[in-house]
C-alpha cells in the first residue's frame, strides 16, 4: 500500500495517526506492520531484520528515538523552559500553580491558586495560561485580569491538577520539526477563526466552535474565548465574514499550518536544534515566536514537543516525509 489516502479510507474511524503512518512507512520500507488491537490501532508493532518494536497510538509516544526521561521533561512546560534557559535559550518562561490541595504538604510554597493571582499582578494583569502537561492546545487561553484567572482555574481544575501562567508574547509562530540534529521541515501557524452566517451571534459561533473541539477531547474556558478585534459577543457577523480568534494556533484547535521558511532561517533552525538537543530529544516539534525588530529577528521558544503530530505532512501532500 503506497497511497496514504487509500490506506486511511480502509480504517475504522477514528483511527490513530501514529498507527496509520507507521503502517504506511512500513509498507514503503519493506517492513511488517501488525495491528495488535483488533483494528483499533491503539497497539501495534513494526518488524524487520529479526527485530520487532511495539508502539501505542493515541497519547503514547511514537518516536522511539526519544528516551522516556527526555520526553517526560519536555511534557512539563515549566521544567522544559528552566532547562532551556539554563543553556541560554530564550523561552516564554512562566510559573506553575496547583489547582488542588492534594499533596500540598509535599511541595514548596508559592505555587497555590492565591499565588497565581499575585503573579498575575506582578506581570501587569494579563497573561497566557495552559495546563502544565497539556497538549494539542487543550485549555490554552489568554487571561485578562483576576476574574478571568479565577474562572480559568475553576474550569481547568476538573481535568488537570496544575497550570503554567506566562506573560503574553506576540509574533509570527512557527513549528520546526527536528530529526537527528537537522530541521526536516518548518511551517507557519495561523489562528482559528469564526465565519459568520448572518444569523448567529459571535457568542453562538463560539459555542459551536467549543462543541466541535470537545468532541475531539480539546477543552477550553469557553467564556474566555475572544476574537482578536474584541467585538461585542452579542453582535452578529455578516455572512462570510471571518473573525480571527486570539490565543492558540494548534491544528487540533482549528488553526492552520502552512509550509513556510521563517525569517532568519539559519538562526531559527539553530535555535530549534539546540532546544531539542538540550532536552535530549532526537525527534521534536519546536514551536517558536519570530520577533522582527529594528535590530533584526530573534526567536522565543514556546514549547518543545517530544511527541509532535505530523498530520500536516498528510494534509500538505508530503507523504514522502
Amino acid at each position: 500500500m503506497n497511497f496514504l489516502p487509500d490506506l486511511r479510507a480502509q480504517k475504522c474511524q477514528p483511527y490513530p495517526d501514529a498507527a496509520l503512518y507507521a503502517e504506511y512507512a512500513a509498507a514503503r520500507l519493506g517492513l511488517e506492520f501488525a495491528d495488535l488491537d483488533r483494528g483499533a490501532g491503539l497497539l501495534f508493532s513494526v518488524s524487520g531484520r529479526g527485530r520487532t518494536a511495539y508502539f501505542g497510538g493515541g497519547r503514547c509516544s511514537v518516536f522511539p528515538q526519544n528516551t522516556s526521561t527526555s520526553a517526560t521533561l519536555a511534557a512539563d512546560k515549566y521544567l522544559a523552559n528552566r532547562l532551556l534557559e539554563s543553556k541560554g535559550l530564550q523561552t516564554t518562561g512562566g510559573q506553575y500553580f496547583f489547582l488542588h490541595d492534594r499533596h500540598r504538604a509535599q511541595r514548596h510554597s508559592g505555587h497555590e491558586r492565591a499565588d497565581a493571582h499575585s503573579w498575575l499582578d506582578r506581570v501587569g494583569g494579563t497573561g497566557f495560561a495552559k495546563p502544565l502537561t497539556g497538549s494539542r492546545g487543550d485549555f490554552a487561553c489568554g487571561i485578562r485580569g483576576h476574574a478571568d484567572l479565577a474562572a480559568y482555574m475553576r474550569d481547568v481544575s476538573t481535568f488537570y491538577d496544575s497550570i503554567i501562567l506566562q506573560k503574553r508574547y506576540s509574533g509570527e509562530e512557527y513549528r520546526l520539526f527536528v530529526l537527528d540534529g537537522k530541521v526536516l521541515y518548518s511551517a507557519r501557524k495561523y489562528p482559528p477563526g469564526l465565519t459568520g452566517d448572518g444569523t448567529a451571534s459571535i457568542r453562538e459561533l463560539i459555542d459551536r466552535y467549543t462543541e466541535r473541539l470537545a468532541l475531539q477531547g480539546i477543552s477550553t474556558a469557553a467564556g474566555l474565548i475572544r476574537t482578536q478585534t474584541d467585538l461585542d459577543p452579542g453582535s452578529i457577523p455578516d455572512r462570510g465574514v471571518t473573525l480571527v480568534l486570539e490565543g492558540r494556533m494548534n491544528l487540533g484547535a482549528g488553526g492552520t499550518m502552512v509550509f513556510e521558511v521563517p525569517p532568519m532561517a539559519d538562526l531559527a533552525y539553530d535555535t530549534a536544534i539546540r532546544a531539542a538537543g538540550t532536552i535530549g530529544l532526537k525527534a521534536a516539534g519546536v514551536d517558536v515566536f519570530a520577533h522582527t525588530e529594528a535590530t533584526g529577528t530573534n526567536f522565543t521558544i514556546i514549547e518543545v514537543n517530544a511527541n509532535p503530530s505530523i498530520r500536516l505532512l498528510e494534509i500538505g501532500g508530503r507523504a514522502d516525509l
